[in-house]
């Protein structure tokens, strides 16, 4: 991490497609402003895990063995090499998942995989719960910081104070660019850093524009 960077730790989980957008809004604030993100798995197969049996059923299969491939995938491929893998393999993941709509099928993560260069065998992790731990630990990290009733993605960055601040969102479409990216990167860093600021919120009119 540069020093002249302020690090800034983001937490997906690739089936979401309102945290794709985020992701990649925080991508281009990377370009307008000095900060360097780390990306990390959450699992909304995880969070929603005690409330399964009350989703609609395209949330339950979504949520259900076929949910956990992703993540399972970015986690073996975290933990055999390293974590500036994370990143690069979220955007293939992403860019085939959503944009490309293929959905999270396993002939769309072996894609994202050769994308980035990894090693097919990667998909083997797909079904395992070798790394069940470090996703649950991954998620575990990431909703202890910002609390139980959001969901993907969550931000983390340094307060004044050098306590981490951490929020949900934000949700937008289609992800902002240039100076607008930057000026929602500034607003949100203002009311995330006001004690007692909890919420703002809108009815969404607009589905994800992926672009």
């Amino acid at each position: 991490m540069s020093e002249s960077k302020t690090p800034v730790d983001f937490w997906f989980d690739p089936l979401c497609p309102w945290a794709w957008m985020t992701s990649r809004w925080m991508l281009e604030v990377e370009k307008v402003r000095p900060v360097e993100v780390s990306w990390h798995v959450m699992s909304l197969a995880v969070l929603n895990e005690d409330k399964i049996d009350d989703l609609p059923e395209r949330y339950r299969e979504l949520l259900g063995p076929k949910g956990w491939r992703p993540v399972r995938v970015v986690t073996a491929a975290r933990e055999l090499h390293g974590d500036e893998v994370v990143g690069k393999l979220y955007t293939a993941l992403g860019t085939r998942i959503h944009n490309k709509e293929e959905g999270p099928t396993l002939e769309a993560i072996a894609g994202a995989l050769a994308d980035v260069g990894l090693p097919a065998d990667l998909i083997e992790y797909a079904d395992k719960d070798t790394y069940d731990s470090q996703v649950r630990a991954s998620h575990k990290e990431g909703i202890d910081k910002v609390g139980q009733e959001v969901g993907t993605p969550v931000i983390a960055v340094p307060g004044a104070d050098g306590e981490q601040i951490a929020f949900f969102g934000p949700v937008v479409t289609p992800a902002p660019k240039g100076e607008e990216a930057a000026r929602l990167w500034d607003g949100t860093l203002l009311v995330a850093s006001i004690p007692g600021f909890y919420e703002i919120k809108r009815t969404r009119t607009q589905g994800p524009i992926f672009d």
